[in-house]
């Protein structure tokens, strides 16, 4: 029975990575698809097959898209008010131009937390290409690091789509889940990023494409690094606390735990952060109530695409 069911999930995962990466197909249709294959293919009745995708889907999206909805809007608001910017300049300056790879490469990986990955890396691409033009070294010097960075972030630490489904479908506490991230991540983004970019980019040389887009000049209002990594750092900061006194004070019962458990739900947690976010880098910064609303409206479409 065992081997069946294994066999199952190789088919199934198979014909998912076929229907995606051969055929092109929608990654959802891909997925549903997928996912009945491997009911067929373990023998499960077919009534059960669609009930159980049903059930999958509603209890899943119902905690995954409430989290990425509020990630997006606290990242397009860390992205429209300049603090990425802000927080990838900093970490230049202190590092300077010679460890601008381990600059990038943190940049990336506090950045990739709140914002997707796609976003991040349009953000910080313009620094990798005005280090590269003034360097004159090759251009994986320094995208390897910061590329690696933002995957590895977007891979295991939430709020990003993957990480959260992943712990939600293992019913796995997304304290532990942030904390092990950090675990696996770092030494992975040391070795796949500056290690391995500081190898290949003597091996291959890559200059700045022609067809590049300039890097605006800021207009100097930016806001405060310390209130940056402070916005940033609050949602994870109260959902692992919420896990440390959860493991540490299992069995007491006291009103404190309780207060902190409710603020350490990921849902209150990155709720707070959004509503912080909004006033310190978007009041304060001259965004007004309409421009927070489409910023928030247009960035909760994403869930259209990821849905």
């Amino acid at each position: 029975m065992d081997g069946t069911l294994l066999l199952a999930f190789v088919g199934g995962v198979g014909i998912l990575l076929f229907l995606i990466l051969v055929l092109r197909i929608n990654a959802f249709v891909s997925l549903l698809i997928g996912s009945i294959a491997v009911g067929v293919f373990s023998g499960m009745p077919f009534d059960l097959i669609i009930e159980n995708v049903i059930k999958g889907m509603g209890n899943t999206l119902g905690f995954v898209a409430t989290i990425v909805g509020l990630g997006a809007i606290f990242g397009a608001i860390l992205e429209h008010s300049g603090a990425t910017e802000r927080l990838s300049d900093f970490l230049l300056k202190k590092f300077g131009t010679e460890n601008a790879p381990t600059a990038l490469s943190l940049s990336g990986f506090l950045i990739a937390i709140p914002v997707f990955f796609d976003v991040a890396f349009i953000i910080l691409v313009p620094v990798l290409y005005a280090l590269q033009k003034k360097t004159k070294k090759s251009l994986l010097f320094y995208a390897i690091p910061l590329l690696a960075s933002l995957a590895v972030t977007h891979a295991f630490i939430p709020p990003t789509p993957g990480p959260i489904a992943v712990a939600d479908i293992l019913n796995a506490d997304l304290g532990w889940v942030i904390f092990f991230g950090f675990i696996v991540g770092l030494p992975t983004t040391i070795i796949a990023g500056l290690v391995f970019g500081k190898y290949i980019s003597k091996k291959i040389h890559v200059e700045v494409p022609d067809l590049q887009i300039e890097r605006k000049e800021s207009s100097g209002n930016l806001p405060n690094i310390g209130l940056v990594i402070a916005l940033i750092l609050l949602p994870i900061l109260l959902i692992l606390a919420n896990t440390v006194t959860g493991a540490m004070y299992k069995e007491t019962e006291s009103y404190w735990l309780e207060v902190i458990g409710f603020l350490g739900h990921p849902i209150v947690a990155l709720i707070i952060s959004t509503l912080l976010v909004m006033y310190f880098l978007g009041v304060r910064y001259g965004a007004t109530k309409e421009e927070l609303q489409e910023i928030s409206m247009k960035h909760w479409a994403l869930l259209e695409s990821l849905f």
